[in-house]
């Protein structure tokens, strides 16, 4: 792995600094800096192909393409954004990095052609945030005619204000289109003056013998210039169909239908260039195309002659730096898994958006919506269904998404398991994305677990799920990264490269700045989802930490993140939930040592005492001595503390945060649960529900059978700490953690190498890949997995190595 995982504490506090609102003067000059590289990029991960800066209002682009042979299937292949189940063989970026760019393959089975797009930045020609250009590349399928007909549009629209208008096309032949470059200025506050040039490009033109040939020849680039509302920019498809069907109707009336001209002539703009918010360009090629996407800021002057130099250097420079800190580990080392790996981690960084717009919220606070009372949930139903939910916003979010054709939005669940390897790639970046999304933090402490912005986002989400509640909560991943950059500043120097240093006063400023937002959601927490104790007469050495999620129906927990994994049979106020104790312990433990590094004794010591509170409680609520595991706990009809045993990943939870000590016997039970093939291990992985429980693959079987990645991450992570201890179970966890880290690789290689795909979820019998399509989110955790250590080739270090949290 890359030496930029050891980072010291000071140069943590300057990282997280960078992130905050506050910048000092001394550090402004590399926040400029940072913030130029990553201003434009690939931001728009819902659609195949489309740049825009992160700035609300501004300048959107994107990519259409479609097979134009016949008339029966253009409509429905038109390609635009990302969907499942469109005939494609796979896509995805090949390589990338937000700061520089990178190249994307789409295997395009169903219009039988390859298209490849090469996009890289030119960050310091002109300046608010530089110059970029794009490559755009056709091939025909091998099972594709080599005369294959296709036709190309690029769009750029403009949101908010400004100026956007065709400029100069050179060779202008009014009636039927243009030959040569096509340029297009524009200008913005946030921008200034810019250029966008689409070149005429190389490749073929299909010809048409037909009587009205003369009026379209496929050799001329069209560009329609429109003015359209702007909430429907996003909808450019919608925009180019509207000018394709002028055309069309003119054919029919001049030629009725029977006599109508080839599709690729028939399904063409029209030729209208001129001032607007939107402008779509369009290309027909037959065979193999190519075209560049020049944007020039100011007087940079970049030319499309630069691009194939850049692209070169910015290919060498991400494979090499991949080589450093993402190289898989023994016994993935061959060229397959890297590029597997490789595959993997570029389309998560890949997979990074900015967001901008309003989203639904309900506020009204409703007095059952504190689940107080037995039948809560239908009470819940009732408040919801009073419709009291309004817009709010805008709110902004930059963010790396789960899945582009089905999920392209945040996560605030999902996005800490996301960031686990771009926090080895690039932590100024990570931490710029965790400050985006505690920024869309309200005064209580809570911010909405799931982020759809904007009509966009929500044209993807069942009007059901658009509503986000202030008094539901999701598991705090985000707090996986502080810990992850607290291990970072223990351990070794800093990377000699590395040119950001600071004075002592200004990382104190900058740690205080981050740190009033990180206790306010950790007390939200504490306030809003805390359970019952004194009510039931339990036992516990706390009488107050307990936790019970709030948003729990019959069948489903969504707040959880594990939606219909088993609970109690009948929901109750008085239940606890084993998972979000402890999640509180890994939020408490967190919370602890960053107070530790500010010198914030009352606090750390405040932490401390919960910390301990929390770990007896796990153990005083929640141990099941009849099942040797870990369960919920709700209330009987006798008003009697009874335990809700369904093991799985709800049982886990305590050892995948780390909250179980490694002399404790507790833990030999855990591993022995983990390595039982009747209950949790799978030949592919560790199954999330029990293959004994009588609720196995049972209902949606959605957690309730599958292997899903980020679980077995965690559990594969806290198995390779035992390992490296001087537990009495480590040579167990040693044997547990080199088979399912073989098993886990295996499966989704094996999956993405017969689909072209990363899956949301794995099957525990057969491996195959289900659900979700390029669910490349956390599934793309193998990366991390891959890049542990073998512990079998010696990866087990001479000097044991015991973890951080084991010295609190």
């Amino acid at each position: 792995m890359s030496d930029l995982r050891h980072w010291p504490l000071a140069m943590l506090c300057l990282i997280l600094a960078l992130a905050s609102s506050s910048l000092a003067a001394e550090a402004s000059v590399y926040s400029k800096a940072s913030n130029d590289s990553l201003l434009w990029g690939a931001y728009r991960p819902n659609v195949y192909f489309g740049v825009r800066p992160r700035l609300p209002k501004s300048l959107i682009t994107g990519l259409m393409w479609a097979r134009v042979d016949d008339f029966a299937s253009v409509q429905n292949n038109f390609r635009h954004t990302c969907e499942q189940n469109e005939g494609m063989a796979g896509y995805g970026w090949d390589s990338y990095d937000p700061r520089h760019g990178g190249k994307q393959t789409i295997h395009d089975a169903g219009n039988g052609i390859d298209i490849t797009t090469e996009f890289v930045k030119f960050p310091d020609r002109g300046s608010n945030g530089g110059s970029w250009g794009a490559r755009i590349k056709g091939v025909p399928r091998e099972e594709a005619p080599p005369n294959l007909r296709s036709t190309v549009v690029f769009y750029a629209g403009l949101e908010g204000f400004g100026s956007l208008s065709v400029d100069n096309v050179e060779g202008t032949e009014e009636e039927q289109g243009f030959e040569g470059d096509v340029k297009i200025a524009g200008q913005t506050n946030d921008l200034g003056d810019f250029h966008l040039t689409v070149t005429q490009g190389t490749g073929r033109h299909p010809q048409s013998s037909h009587p009205g040939a003369h009026e379209d020849q496929a050799d001329h680039t069209r560009v329609h210039s429109m003015q359209i509302p702007e909430a429907g920019l996003w909808q450019a498809k919608s925009a180019m169909f509207t000018s394709i069907k002028q055309v069309a109707d003119q054919y029919i009336e001049k030629y009725t239908q029977e006599n109508m001209p080839p599709p690729f002539q028939t399904f063409r703009i029209a030729n209208s260039p001129g001032n607007g918010n939107i402008h779509i360009i369009q290309k027909t090629f037959e065979g193999p195309f190519e075209f560049d996407v020049v944007y020039s800021q100011g007087d940079a002057g970049l030319q499309a002659g630069e691009l194939g130099k850049q692209i070169k250097e910015v290919n060498k420079s991400i494979k090499s730096r991949f080589a450093k800190v993402h190289s898989p580990a023994a016994p993935f080392k061959t060229p397959h898994y890297e590029q597997f790996s490789s595959s993997l981690f570029s389309n998560l960084i890949g997979g990074i958006g900015y967001f901008h717009g309003d989203q639904i919220i309900d506020r009204s606070y409703a007095t059952e919506y504190e689940e107080e009372n037995e039948g809560f949930w239908e009470e819940t139903a009732a408040a919801r269904a009073r419709n009291e939910q309004k817009l709010e916003g805008p709110y902004e979010l930059f963010t790396s998404i789960p899945s582009r054709p089905f999920f392209p939005r945040g996560f605030l669940w999902d996005e800490g398991f996301h960031l686990i390897p771009i926090v080895e790639w690039d932590i100024e970046l990570t931490l710029q994305i965790v400050k985006s999304w505690f920024n869309t933090m309200d005064e209580e402490g809570w911010i909405p677990r799931e982020q759809i912005l904007g009509p966009e986002a929500r044209s993807k989400v069942p009007q059901e799920f658009q509503i986000q509640y202030p008094h539901y909560a999701n598991p705090p991943t985000l707090f996986f990264i502080l810990e992850l950059l607290l291990d970072k500043s223990s351990q070794a120097e800093v990377a000699n490269e590395h040119p950001f240093v600071a004075s002592n006063s200004q990382l104190i400023s900058y740690l205080s700045d981050l740190y009033p937002l990180l206790k306010r959601q950790y007390d939200w927490f504490r306030k809003t989802q805390r359970g019952n104790i004194k009510s039931y007469d339990r036992e516990a050495f706390s009488s107050r930490e307990a936790y019970r999620w709030r948003g729990r129906t019959q069948t489903h927990l969504l707040t959880s993140g594990l939606d219909d994994y088993p609970r109690a049979p009948t929901p109750h106020p008085g239940e606890l939930h084993v998972d979000l104790l402890a999640w509180m312990g890994m939020l408490t433990r967190v919370m602890q040592r960053l107070a530790t590094a500010l010198d914030l004794s009352d606090d750390a010591a405040d932490y401390a005492s919960t910390y301990t509170a929390i770990k007896r409680n796990m153990a005083d609520l929640h141990w099941s001595s009849q099942h040797k595991a870990y369960c919920d706990a709700t209330v009987d009809d006798y008003e009697e503390s009874v335990h809700v045993c369904h093991k799985g990943y709800i049982s886990l939870f305590p050892f995948m945060l780390g909250l179980i000590d490694y002399t404790d016997d507790k833990l030999g039970h855990v591993l022995d649960t983990i390595g039982d093939t009747e209950q949790l291990w799978s030949p592919h992985g560790i199954r999330s529900l029990s293959k004994s429980d009588e609720l196995y693959e049972s209902g949606e079987n959605y957690w309730r059978s599958p292997v899903w990645v980020n679980m077995n991450y965690l559990i594969v992570k806290e198995l390779l700490n035992v390992a490296r201890s001087s537990s009495p179970h480590a040579g167990k966890a040693k044997q547990l953690y080199t088979d399912l880290r073989k098993n886990l690789v295996n499966t989704v290689f094996e999956s993405w190498k017969e689909t072209g795909f990363a899956w949301e979820q794995y099957n525990p019998e057969t491996g195959k890949g289900q659900r979700t399509q390029h669910f490349t989110g956390w599934t793309s955790l193998v990366v991390s997995i891959m890049g542990m250590p073998d512990l079998d080739s010696g990866g087990v270090e001479s000097k044991e190595q015991v973890p951080i949290r084991d010295e609190l």
